[in-house]
């Protein structure tokens, strides 16, 4: 199990390379591009496709870890669901990149943005704006509002947004998603979508002459995982679990 298995209830590590311009889209092109990916992960057997241009590869979910890659218009992801490693499924990743020059001709000048996210799921069944809001805790210009006579916190998605470097080129952000709905808090009847937590680093911008997408990737991973492990563990997803734990 990776590092981060015992304090969530699902973790993955995905990578998003946004490009300036379209990836081929013609059928010889994505078949030998997914053909190379299951060279290199034969487990990854159920190919399909969803709109028009967007392409997945995958490994069979049932074991509750697996791994991924899409091809999309202007977007390229891999992902892996519960990998038994962060260094394992970084190393997936580098592998896709590595083969975006030869596969599908992509230039270091092509890139628009690189992305490493880390996400975090848990499990409950109940109003999670309002567990997201005890344990974040509310502004404090916002505490009068948020405590008006018989009123139920319906929506708190907060966002911080950081530049890692003065150029703006390196990019951290933190986001939650809850999924309970009004019509939840309205009947009491929740359903079992988690409530995610995401750390992404990003680099925008083209590469350069001197720069490989692995390398860079890694570099991005790097600060991802220290920024969790500095901030996020103990002052996020520790006490997440911990308030649904008492629930």
């Amino acid at each position: 199990m990776n590092k981060y298995g015992a304090i969530c209830d699902e973790f993955y590590i995905n990578m998003y390379l946004n490009t300036e311009m379209e990836l081929p889209q013609n059928r010889e092109a994505v078949m030998h591009f997914f053909e190379q990916v299951q060279k290199r992960f034969p487990r990854m057997t159920n190919f399909y496709t969803r709109d028009r241009g967007e392409y997945f590869l995958e490994e069979d979910k049932d074991s509750g870890s697996y791994r991924w890659v899409s091809a999309e218009i202007r977007r390229l992801a891999s992902g892996v669901v519960n990998p038994e490693s962060v260094e394992g499924a970084i190393e997936q990743h580098v592998a896709i990149l590595d083969l975006i020059p030869y596969e599908l001709s992509v230039s270091h000048l092509d890139c628009e943005s690189l992305n490493i996210t880390m996400g975090f799921d848990y499990a409950y069944r109940g109003n999670h704006s309002e567990l997201l809001a005890e344990v974040l805790g509310m502004p404090a210009a916002l505490e009068r509002f948020a405590e008006s006579t018989g009123s139920s916190i319906l929506g708190y998605e907060p966002v911080v947004a950081l530049s890692l470097d003065a150029e703006c080129r390196t990019q951290c952000r933190v986001a939650f998603e809850t999924r309970s709905s009004a019509y939840q808090l309205r009947t009491g009847e929740y359903t079992d979508d988690p409530l995610s937590v995401y750390l992404t680093v990003r680099r925008v911008d083209s590469l350069g002459s001197n720069e490989q997408f692995g390398s860079e990737l890694r570099r991005l991973a790097r600060l991802c995982e220290r920024l969790v492990d500095e901030y996020l563990v103990d002052e996020v997803l520790r006490p997440l679990q911990k308030a649904i734990a008492l629930k």
